[in-house]
């Protein structure tokens, strides 16, 4: 595996797993703890989840306040452009984002540590992507800022057209009236 610090937050981590491919197909080894605490990562997961969403589909970005998760994200059909969001309050990028492509084809992963917020956009006709989380889903905690929020100022891939949202992920917050990690 090929771990790879995010350039403008080196926290978020973008993982290349050798790939052994033949003409039967491929295997690889999406998650090994060892290697993972190797580089820092030192993760203990708990709860597995599967998303499958239609092209233009934004979801996100959702964080926990309370029991906040660590995901491991990795897609298995199509592509989506994963984003992470540093809501540390006390951290150098505080507010910054970073964005990265993951599809079945490219095969990369994507560690978003805990103090994350975190959001996709589909931009295949659909996508399926499986992700580890650090804690158990707790919606009482959950929190979502708005996709769009100016101050953080995403660049989403998207067309002409608005995303698909749905009713929680359309009535998120602005940044600056986020609920944030003090840490």
């Amino acid at each position: 595996m090929n771990f790879i610090p995010a350039l403008s937050i080196p926290d978020v981590m973008v993982i290349e797993p050798k790939v052994f491919a033949d003409e039967r197909g491929f295997f690889l080894e999406s998650y090994q703890k060892e290697r993972f605490a190797e580089t820092g990562i030192q993760a203990e997961f708990v709860q597995d989840n599967h998303s499958k969403s239609c092209y233009g589909t934004l979801r996100g970005l959702h964080y926990q306040i309370q029991q906040p998760q660590g995901k491991l994200v990795r897609v298995i059909s199509g592509e989506i452009f994963d984003v992470a969001v540093d809501i540390r309050k006390n951290s150098p990028t505080f507010g910054k984002w970073v964005g990265e492509y993951l599809s079945a084809e490219n095969k990369k992963i994507l560690w978003v540590p805990i103090g994350f917020a975190h959001g996709f956009y589909v931009t295949s006709p659909e996508a399926e992507l499986i992700y580890k989380a650090t804690d158990y889903y707790a919606p009482q905690w959950e929190r979502t800022i708005v996709w769009n929020d100016p101050t953080i100022d995403i660049d989403w891939p998207m067309k002409d057209n608005a995303p698909i949202l749905s009713s929680k992920d359309s009535m998120g917050k602005l940044f600056h009236e986020a609920e944030v990690f003090e840490r």
